[in-house]
């Protein structure tokens, strides 16, 4: 279907990017405002690919007059919110048009100001008894006394002085699935809900609900005297099934039971997903980032073999997901990432059985596979690219980007490439064959630049894999990184803002308590709490850790990944103590200890889900040796400034465990506002002495873990 997806929620002045999905690059395609709020002047452009600017609040209906039909897109806009504000607040597209430079540069994404942080919606769905007992089917008797219940659950923002009760919800139903029930002969699912008293949740009669129905909303914060904020959009499906599949799924005690919903032994079934849920198996992955042209000694053609014997090693460490750099045929610049066949594997690494054979490898060690996808440019040896830039008047001209100079869109000073021009049908049909191509041969996606491509080919992406795998994983490299990717795009994000904070911390420029508040900051610029982020000190783009900050800190902040709420990486040589960024892995050189460190971290967060992403964090009181954090004394213990050390709670209510970070030196006594037992869960050893004072305190070299007593 070219229906362009779910409905888009702006503010006035916003830009968003209209296409048409499975594009046809033959077809004709137009666009229309169909519907828009008295006062609107807004228009779209006549291609095929265009944009649209709410100009007033309200909304707007867009009309897309395409070969299988007229599709018609819902567009919320409210009053501006974004100017003068945070521009990780706004969208991806005021992230991907600001200056390159800033771009690159800017790891921590601005904070709100003060009270004017964006809220957060969360959204569930059921299937009840309709209020009031009336009968709410069609003459069949479907579901007689059934209605699809959708609850939002909207929070305030950390920063604002808002209560919850004090913030709106807007719905919308998704315009595919109103296109699909009045095909299905159904009610008109829009006509026919009710949005209950207290604003909160949508009541829809199953009669009206489609093989498919999703539900979005965003939460809406005004303060007095401030500007409205609005949430990043979450959503929710809920999807007719088979009675005897959810027989199967109760059989099968590794099914999830809230996702079925069963109405009554005669009416109609049904699932309900949250479309903006990492997959289920996020919650405890850890993943290893192979740079595939020196992790492994190998000859010419032989790096997939060689990667795929290493497999039993990698796996071993504890491990289960495996990002590969990119496996594509590419320019002869060994980091990859310059293609110029996106439909075969790269004659230096190997052959497609040999690839297929490294995956199949890794899935045999109950490790998931992540392919690099790059889609914002092309090497400038692509074949495309050679053509359009020796030929003005080439067919392939317009698949690209191009400067007033005649040199293509770039970013940065990479010279080796060429931007794609995703308004153009021909690239967009092209991606989303290369899309087919390798995602039923991986578990998921890392998606390169993702600030640098439309929101709208993502959101497409999404839909796509999703459709035929829930668990596929969508991971963004955005930075900074953006809230709205959240918002029908990506799963998990990279949290370049831990990653610049641990850096400061092992600098000695910022307090180790500073990695809590680069934390906090996922909610404070609007983050969902369900959003997943990838927690990294080091991967191919940057210097290894221990080589700027020292083998201490380094031991710290790689415990700081594995403590964290979030997804933990290891970059390949990290466990073992490689010094060089993208030099061959020394592994006749191995530090055992760096690696029986990181076996027991990965070890001991396997065996506490408390560790895990979805265990809560909080902060504690904690005092090293003769002083407290705000008094800051000279000395503390021996080298160790209180600067040095950070304590905190992580919980998931089996248990309560007490973290301690020391990014110094020398061994740490830091005693804890918390009464805890002695025994530290990473080594399995008593940590805790008695001061002269009577005082308990754990003593900690890099990390220390003990359980919390009531």
């Amino acid at each position: 279907m070219h229906h362009p997806g779910p409905p888009r929620f702006l503010s006035t002045g916003e830009t968003t990017q209209l296409a048409p999905r499975d594009p046809d690059p033959t077809a004709e395609y137009e666009w229309r405002v169909a519907d828009a709020p008295p006062d609107s002047e807004a228009t779209v452009g006549e291609d095929s690919v265009t944009e649209f600017t709410p100009d007033v609040p309200g909304q707007y209906r867009l009309g897309l007059d395409a070969p299988d039909g007229d599709h018609l897109l819902t567009v919320r806009a409210f009053a501006a919110s974004y100017e003068g504000v945070d521009v990780a607040g706004g969208s991806g597209t005021a992230i991907r048009d600001r200056d390159a430079d800033h771009a690159a540069i800017d790891y921590g994404a601005e904070r709100p100001h003060e009270g004017v942080g964006r809220p957060r919606v969360r959204l569930d769905a059921t299937v009840e008894e309709a209020e009031g007992g009336g009968a709410s089917g069609d003459a069949a008797g479907e579901g007689e006394r059934a209605e699809v219940v959708v609850r939002a659950t909207p929070t305030p923002n950390p920063e604002s002085a808002l209560d919850a009760s004090e913030l709106a919800v807007t719905f919308v139903v998704d315009d595919r699935d109103v296109e699909r029930a009045v095909a299905e002969g159904r009610r008109n699912p829009r006509d026919a809900f009710r949005t209950t008293d207290d604003g909160r949740a949508l009541r829809i009669p199953v009669d009206a609900v489609p093989d498919r129905l999703r539900v979005h909303a965003v939460a809406v914060a005004r303060e007095p005297g401030r500007e409205q904020r609005v949430s990043v959009a979450d959503a929710v499906a809920v999807e007719r099934a088979d009675r005897s599949e959810l027989a199967d799924a109760d059989e099968d005690e590794t099914a999830d039971p809230d996702l079925t919903t069963p109405v009554d032994a005669d009416g109609p079934a049904f699932e309900t997903v949250r479309l903006n849920q990492p997959p289920e198996w996020t919650a405890d992955a850890t993943v290893y980032e192979v740079y595939v042209r020196t992790f492994a000694d190998a000859d010419e053609g032989e790096a997939f073999e060689s990667i795929a014997e290493r497999i039993p090693e990698i796996a071993d460490l504890g491990v289960d997901t495996l990002w590969l750099t990119p496996v594509l045929q590419h320019d002869g610049k060994p980091h990859g990432y310059n293609i110029v066949d996106f439909f075969d594997v790269a004659e230096d690494l190997g052959d497609r059985d040999e690839y297929e054979a490294l995956v199949e490898a890794a899935h045999d060690h109950g490790m998931r596979v992540l392919f690099d996808f790059v889609a914002n440019h092309t090497a400038r040896d692509h074949e495309w690219f050679e053509d359009a830039y020796r030929n003005p008047d080439s067919p392939y001209r317009d698949r690209f980007e191009w400067q007033e100079s005649g040199e293509p869109g770039t970013y940065f000073d990479w010279e080796l490439i060429a931007n794609l021009n995703h308004a153009n049908l021909d690239v967009r049909r092209f991606l989303l064959d290369v899309i087919d191509e390798w995602a039923p041969l991986v578990d998921g996606f890392r998606c390169d630049m993702a600030w640098a491509v439309p929101d709208s080919f993502w959101r497409e992406l999404r839909d796509r894999v999703k459709d035929i795998d829930r668990e596929f994983l969508l991971m963004d490299e955005t930075i900074p990184y953006i809230p709205g990717f959240h918002e029908g795009m990506f799963d998990i994000h990279f949290d370049a803002t831990l990653y610049f904070q641990l850096r400061q911390v092992g600098r000695g420029a910022e307090p180790a308590a500073s990695v809590l508040d680069a934390i906090d900051q996922r909610a404070e610029i609007g983050f969902p709490d369900h959003a997943g982020f990838l927690q990294y000190i080091e991967n191919h783009d940057e210097t290894r850790y221990r080589v700027e900050c020292g083998d201490a800190a380094a031991a710290a902040a790689g415990a700081a990944t594995f403590t964290l709420p979030g997804v933990p990486m290891v970059y390949a040589g990290q466990e073992i103590g490689q010094r060089g960024r993208r030099d061959a892995i020394a592994w006749e050189h191995a530090r055992d200890e760096v690696r029986d460190r990181y076996e027991r971290l990965l070890s001991t967060r396997d065996d506490h889900p408390a560790l895990g992403p979805e265990g809560g964090l909080e902060r504690v009181g904690y005092h090293v040796a003769s002083g407290d954090l705000s008094e800051r004394p000279i000395v503390a213990s021996g080298d160790v400034h209180p600067d040095d050390v950070v304590a905190f709670r992580r919980s998931d209510g089996a248990e309560s465990l007490i973290v301690v970070l020391n990014f110094a030196p020398d061994e740490a006594s830091v005693a804890v506002d918390a009464d805890h037992t002695d025994r530290d869960l990473v080594t399995g050893e008593s940590c805790v002495v008695v001061d002269g004072e009577g005082t308990e305190r754990i003593r900690v070299d890099e990390v220390a873990i003990v359980r919390e007593t009531e």
